[in-house]
């Protein structure tokens, strides 16, 4: 039962194929590539992939890249399903003012971490958590011991902030610079405040984990840009460049377990 995970962002489409629909499945095959090369997908880089049997996909990018993706997929006999934000899903529940508007990747990253965070308990209690996704834009998530999602932040990536200056201030065309706790010059100016407003906004959300659980909080980070963050944090965290896959796979075999429930019940 070969299974493929995609994870369609606003920048990329990644793709893994797995030996089977389950956590820690082992990978056959993995690759990303930018969606503006989507279309040759087919022809290149899925060609000679292992045959999947099943998919189940996230996407944020919209409807018209959704169905120049599945046009790559009809290579293969093969039902596309697109993961979906629900009320409850894998031993999450969303409480979100209107869980089905919530985004599919900020959703599948959390279940993904749940299920990250259950695995490395040996023995002890479940913490909360702080899931924290950095790409073209940023969201810092909470979620309590039991698996509730309390609410998160968005905010905007590396990217759309120096865009923003850029248009907003006369002038302003400065390569990208370094992060540094003292910056003597614009392009590290630029680059130090937007990475320092982005570790800011997760620790402040650890604080407010750690306040309203009364526990310290298990923090994980995902994202093409995780690695950027990770010298500059304050909080003790780990990344994880497949977070979003493994809630997939963790969704997958979940549904699959039900009784009498069909694979095609992915959405």
């Amino acid at each position: 039962m070969t299974f493929l995970a995609l994870d369609v962002g606003n920048t990329r489409l990644k793709w893994g194929v797995y030996e089977s629909p389950e956590p820690n499945a082992k990978v056959l095959s993995h690759g990303a590539v930018f969606l503006e090369n989507i279309d040759r997908l087919a022809d290149e880089d899925w060609r000679d992939l292992p045959v999947p049997t099943h998919m189940l996909g996230c996407i944020v990018a919209g409807e018209a890249i959704r169905r120049r993706v599945e046009e790559q997929m009809e290579l293969w006999d093969i039902t596309p399903h697109w993961a979906i934000s629900s009320v409850a899903e894998a031993g999450m529940t969303n409480g979100y003012d209107h869980p089905t508007r919530l985004g599919s990747d900020r959703w599948v990253a959390m279940i993904g971490a749940h299920a990250r965070m259950l695995h490395q308990l040996n023995g002890a209690a479940p913490r909360p958590m702080v899931v924290v996704m950095v790409g073209t834009a940023v969201t810092v998530e909470a979620v309590d011991a039991s698996g509730k999602f309390l609410g998160g932040f968005i905010l905007p990536g590396h990217g759309i902030m120096l865009r923003a200056l850029e248009s907003g201030t006369a002038g302003l065309r400065v390569p990208t610079g370094e992060v540094c706790e003292f910056p003597t010059n614009t392009s590290d100016a630029l680059t130090s405040g937007g990475t320092y407003a982005i570790a800011g906004a997760v620790e402040r959300m650890v604080q407010h984990v750690r306040h309203h659980c009364g526990a310290e909080p298990a923090c994980f980070m995902t994202g093409g840009a995780g690695w950027k963050m990770a010298p500059s944090m304050s909080v003790q965290f780990e990344l994880v460049d497949s977070l979003i896959f493994d809630g997939l796979l963790e969704i997958a075999q979940q549904r699959l377990a039900r009784v009498g429930a069909p694979f095609s019940s992915l959405g």
